[in-house]
């Protein structure tokens, strides 16, 4: 009876009686279309994994980081497919918390809500520090200072004190004032801008909309400058050795490089403020992704080849070789353009939390206060405010590495869901089928990967053995040390073995099969502290699941 409580579904009939296919006036604004989606897509996705992190991945892939561009791209793109075919069947806000809903059950719907928490308004914390540190430089190239323990968060300037480096947190540290026997240390750029920005969302869609499609104008028009100028700096020799670390240090960037591709997501969110969401939605996140993609290929040759890789470890990497190419007048637009295009994530990620939340408490998983819509305005004015404490309260106490490696875990759990809850969706008649394409909706077109799979693993195998024999005797040592490092790769190919065996026998389809298996692919290359930090952070949702949302669930009362 427990069991199946946990597991119980919501049918696609009753979600769209929400609102999300425009029969029934949620009160919420439908003003995007297509260019809007796109537009919204591209403001999530360039930002902080393309003018912070991508330095990261660059520093431990070397110019090699574009085939972990190539296959996050490859993995994002069945998985956009797999959210588009659930946008074009239950277009309603949610995103993969609704989707799961409908195919996984209550419980797994909960746990992917609970870890959007996690891509949306921790992901957001990471961008403001981000853009506090841009913003920081952008003041200082007008001979405007502040004072270092109002440009720094607590957290970092006390490791710098304790390990006795980095110049900023040592002199925030020794300078800040105190009070009560604690040292005022916060990043105030990070708190303002979180603050404006919640205040942005909460005014209205159409308002943030007209926002964040200028800001995509002027983000792209400085990226394709900083790649015109950039590519008269190459030198070749940069690209040589092109894997200095090898595959494991290409792998090595995942969460810096997955980071930037988990806007697309953000766009599922806004479907009940969308026009025609079941036509519209699918195509402003493919558009998106693939627009995102080429940019983030070409900007990591642009910049591995002005500099060696080695000396891209750095936090604002865009900035750094223009500087150490002496181009100077770049570093004010490096800075416009990371402080613009950070500005727009920030936007769009703290749209996506509360239409999130907002479905949850329809659903009777959150209380009833975040379902309310504002009378003037028409957005989830509770849900929004709530969402910029969320994000605004860390900001005084944390860090920006934490939050980035638990940010990526955390919407690859996500992606994996969607895929596989394609793969779980009843196949439609060709009624439905037909009756979808004539109105244009999308539908992911049906490969059966019968033998399609197991040919496809059995050539990765063969590849992997010709190019590196030694592979698999490595990766199947578990003893001592080697077992935290090799397990997820293990588990990853006997993973691999059983999707084989049902593609054979259920002859799924090809598409959300790969998505899943890509997705999977991708967590194997996250740290052992993300796994128990990510296993806390489920536990916390769980008990808060059970205290609250198994009583107060909408199907608990059906």
């Amino acid at each position: 009876m427990l069991l199946s409580k946990l597991f119980r579904k919501k049918s696609t009939s009753t979600i769209l009686k929400q609102g999300g296919d425009g029969e029934v006036h949620t009160g919420l604004h439908k003003v995007l279309n297509v260019k809007d989606l796109t537009f919204f897509g591209i403001a999530a996705i360039i930002g902080g994994g393309t003018f912070s992190a991508i330095g990261n991945a660059c520093f431990s892939g070397g110019p090699g980081v574009i085939f972990l561009y190539i296959i996050c791209a490859i993995a994002c793109g069945f998985t956009a497919m797999c959210y588009a075919e659930f946008a074009s069947r239950v277009p309603v806000s949610g995103s993969a918390y609704t989707y799961a809903y409908v195919s996984f059950g209550e419980l797994f719907a909960w746990i992917i809500g609970w870890a959007l928490i996690m891509e949306y308004s921790i992901g957001n914390i990471y961008i403001a520090f981000s853009w506090s540190g841009y913003f920081t430089n952008l003041l200082e190239s007008f001979h405007l200072h502040l004072p270092e323990w109002l440009t720094i968060n607590y957290k970092s300037a006390q490791d710098a004190f304790v390990a006795n480096k980095g110049t900023e947190g040592l002199m925030a540290w020794k300078n800040a004032p105190v009070i009560g026997g604690l040292k005022i240390i916060f990043d105030l750029p990070a708190v303002v801008i979180n603050l404006l920005i919640t205040y942005l969302v909460y005014r209205g869609t159409k308002e943030s909309r007209n926002f964040s499609n200028v800001m995509v104008y002027i983000k792209l028009a400085i990226i394709f400058l900083i790649i015109i100028v950039g590519a008269f700096y190459i030198d070749i020799d940069n690209w040589t050795p092109f894997m200095p670390n090898g595959f494991s240090g290409v792998m090595g960037g995942v969460s810096a490089v997955f980071f930037a591709y988990i806007g697309f997501d953000a766009v599922s969110t806004l479907a009940e403020e969308t026009k025609n969401p079941q036509r519209d939605l699918p195509k402003g996140m493919i558009y998106s992704l693939v627009i995102c993609t080429v940019i983030f290929i070409v900007l990591a040759l642009v910049i591995t080849g002005m500099v060696s890789y080695q000396l891209l470890g750095v936090s604002d990497p865009l900035a750094e070789i223009f500087a150490l190419k002496g181009v100077k007048w770049m570093l004010f637009i490096v800075s416009i353009a990371a402080v613009v295009a950070m500005t727009s994530v920030l936007l769009v990620f703290q749209m996506g939390q509360p239409r999130i939340w907002m479905t949850m408490s329809r659903d009777g998983l959150m209380p009833k206060k975040f379902a309310e819509i504002h009378p003037k305005y028409k957005t989830p004015g509770f849900a929004t405010i709530v969402t910029g404490l969320v994000v605004g309260i860390p900001i005084f106490f944390t860090d920006e590495n934490f939050v980035l490696d638990f940010t990526s875990i955390g919407t690859l759990f996500a992606f994996v869901l969607v895929c596989g809850g394609v793969l779980l969706l009843s196949p439609q008649s060709e009624a439905e089928l037909a009756e979808r394409a004539t109105k244009g909706k999308f539908r992911i077109p049906y490969i059966n990967s019968k033998f399609i799979f197991p040919l496809i693993c059995i050539g990765a195998l063969g590849i992997i053995q010709y190019y590196l024999p030694n592979y698999f005797t490595e990766v199947f040592d578990l003893t001592g040390d080697k077992l935290a490092t090799n397990l997820p790769m293990v588990v990853f190919f006997i993973l691999c073995i059983v999707m084989t065996v049902i593609a054979f026998l259920k002859n799924l389809s090809l598409i959300p099969l790969l998505g899943l298996i890509s997705c999977c692919y991708l967590l194997t290359g996250m740290a052992v502290s993300n796994w128990i930090w990510f296993g806390i952070w489920l536990v916390i949702g769980l008990c808060v699941y059970f205290m609250f949302g198994y009583k107060n669930s909408k199907l608990n009362k059906a």
